[in-house]
């Protein structure tokens, strides 16, 4: 038996009127750009309304729009920023300022420059030393100094309070020959001057051994004040220069370069070198 809402549905369109297909389609596609043009139409306004209200806050306090300009043929190119920064004002343009400290210049003389720095040039070359010595770089490890001399020589080592600014040092090898080693330090004028009174005072220390001591042979050779000590370490014979110039002290360890005549020549050089670092000379 037929379903009753199939019956309904029968009688209620029996008598209805359908449209021929392809007219239904036409129809269709008509409302369909019907509501895509009333779309458009209704976000254009909202735009307007959003740019009108933008131009009347930007205006000022009257809501005064801005005049649109006409538009030319070719859009106004976005200028390039420029290369050269803007200056930053430094205390040097501000009025009334204190005038700025000049820079330090590295390796520059002591008295009356603010660098400490020892230059190259102030310290012993290949060249000064005898014949086959060769340039061996900077390492100043070792038991070659004047303070571990001392502390092996004397009991109670005179303390020194000269504090050093700066240091610098080179080291020269020869096959067969004990290193030249040299320490060059730069301290006060005074502190200088004081370093080679220490040196000497060191020398009539008390003994630590019988067997081990030092000695001055020479002094006052070479330089602003000089000294060459010899230090005996059970028979084993070393020597250790110093030269003051100005404000710098070079300690320099001849090892087995027992000749004095050599060790003078050699005190002369160095003293000529420490010119290069210090206005003193």
């Amino acid at each position: 038996m037929p379903d009753s809402l199939f019956t309904d549905l029968f009688r209620d369109t029996e008598q209805l009127t359908w449209h021929p297909t392809e007219q239904v389609r036409q129809r269709g596609r008509r409302r369909a750009r019907q509501t895509r043009i009333a779309t458009v139409l209704a976000g254009a306004v909202v735009v307007a309304v959003v740019a009108t209200g933008a131009v009347a806050l930007a205006g000022g306090e009257d809501g005064a729009p801005t005049p649109v300009l006409p538009a030319t043929g070719s859009p106004t190119p976005t200028p390039t920023p420029s290369a050269t920064p803007t200056p930053t004002p430094s205390t040097r343009d501000t009025p009334g300022a204190p005038p700025s400290s000049p820079s330090t210049t590295s390796g520059g003389p002591s008295s009356g420059s603010t660098s400490p720095a020892i230059p190259a040039a102030a310290l012993l070359r290949a060249s000064d030393l005898p014949r086959g010595f060769q340039a061996a770089g900077s390492d100043l490890d070792g038991d070659w100094s004047f303070d571990f001399a001392a502390s092996n020589a004397c009991a109670d080592t005179p303390s020194l309070s000269a504090k050093e600014r700066a240091e610098r040092g080179a080291v020269f090898g020869k096959p067969g020959a004990s290193s030249v080693i040299e320490r060059v330090r730069r301290y006060s004028l005074d502190d200088a001057k004081a370093t080679i009174v220490w040196a000497r005072t060191v020398t009539e220390c008390e003994p630590r051994r019988e067997q081990y001591s030092l000695s001055v042979v020479d002094s006052g050779f070479a330089g602003d004040g000089s000294l060459l000590i010899r230090f005996d370490a059970a028979g084993l014979i070393s020597y250790t220069l110093f030269v003051r110039q100005g404000d710098l002290v070079a300690e320099v360890w001849l090892g087995s370069l027992t000749n004095r005549t050599e060790a003078g020549r050699l005190a002369q050089r160095a003293a000529d070198r420490l010119c290069a670092g210090t206005d003193a000379c």
